[in-house]
Formats: structure tokens, sequence, C-alpha cells
């Protein structure tokens, strides 16, 4: 049997709502939080964050702001992966669901079979896109390093250095200070600019 997933369900027909906490709750998955609009989902999932909440099931059509808006906002913020709800299966809504990011779309009636891979299925999903976004954020400061290290460079190349004489001297200036490269990077550009 799989792990648990915590589960934040969005729902504005309570009696559907109830329905999906008793299905989630017998396939052995905790309910955090059920709510009856967007807004409402989009507050408590920020309340839950990333690490009290494993997926947000929730209703395309409700009252206060609707599920896509609030798929977008909690998916922008990575707080979860969001599966949408609809009893509409029209080609514009699941446009407006794949542009808000969704990371699933099951149309009502819902078939108990069809929502536990889909629940899974969007934790795994958000799993590698959040290991994605991980690596460029790490890619992007790597480059800004990157960047620093050879506009440097090309200051004190521009003084009469060779190349390899300035990645030396930068090198050595990191080591001496206990710094970072970047860091020593930083010091010469900021020298250099000072005395033109």
């Amino acid at each position: 049997m799989q792990d648990s997933l915590r589960v934040l369900v969005a729902e504005d027909e309570s009696l559907i709502r109830r329905d999906l906490v008793e299905t989630l709750t017998e396939l052995g998955h905790e309910v955090v939080c059920d709510v009856g609009n967007g807004q409402a989902a989009v507050d408590a999932a920020r309340s839950l964050g990333s690490n009290g909440l494993d997926v947000v099931l929730m209703d395309i059509s409700m009252p206060v702001r609707d599920g896509i808006s609030a798929a977008d906002q909690i998916i922008s913020e990575g707080i979860a992966p969001v599966v949408m709800l609809t009893a509409y299966a029209q080609t514009d809504l699941m446009n407006k669901a794949a542009a808000a990011g969704v990371f699933g779309y099951l149309i009502k009636p819902l078939r108990q079979s069809d929502l536990l891979p889909a629940l899974l299925m969007a934790q795994n999903r958000w799993a590698q896109f959040q290991g994605l976004s991980e690596e460029i954020v790490a890619l992007k400061a790597r480059k800004r390093v990157s960047d620093v290290t050879e506009q440097a460079k090309v200051l004190l190349i521009e003084q009469g250095l060779s190349e390899e004489q300035a990645f030396s001297l930068l090198r050595k200036a990191a080591m001496n200070g206990r710094i970072t490269l970047a860091e020593a990077a930083t010091q010469v550009i900021s020298s250099v600019t000072e005395r033109n």
C-alpha cells in the first residue's frame, strides 16, 4: 500500500465534498482540510504550507474565487500540486487549467478508481517539478558566479594582466580572504571601478 497523502478538498457542493472526504479517508488518505470556495482553498493551502499538504483536489466552478485562479495561486507559490475536478470536459476549461499549471483533471461523476491514480501522479509529478525548479535556481546561481568572475577577469586584463594571471589573482584573493571566488571577483570589480 502507498503512503497516505495529506489532501485539501475544495468543492462548493457540500454533498460532493463530503463524499470526496469519505472516499479519500476510505482509501487511507488524510483530508487535512475541506473548504467550499476557491479563496478558502488558497488561504488553507497557505496556512498548511508545503510541509502540511501533499495535494489539492479542487472543483473548477466555485464561489468567491474560481478553482483555476485558486490553483494558479497555490501552484505559483510552490505549495502543492492541484488536481482539478469538474463536471465539464470543455477544451477551453482544460486549456485554462493547463495554463494554470494543474497536475490533473478529473470529470464528475468521479469514479473512485480514477481518484487515486490522479492524486499519486500529481504528487510524483510535483516532486519532479520541485526538483527541476531547484536545479534551475542552482544553475542561475552558477551563471551569476561565472558572469561576475568573467567581468572581474576582463577588468584585470584591461589593467594589463593575461587571462591566466587575472584568474590566478582572483583565486589567490579568494583563498587569502577565505571567501568565494565570486566574492573576490566582486571586490575586484568594486576596487577597479572606484579607481576609475
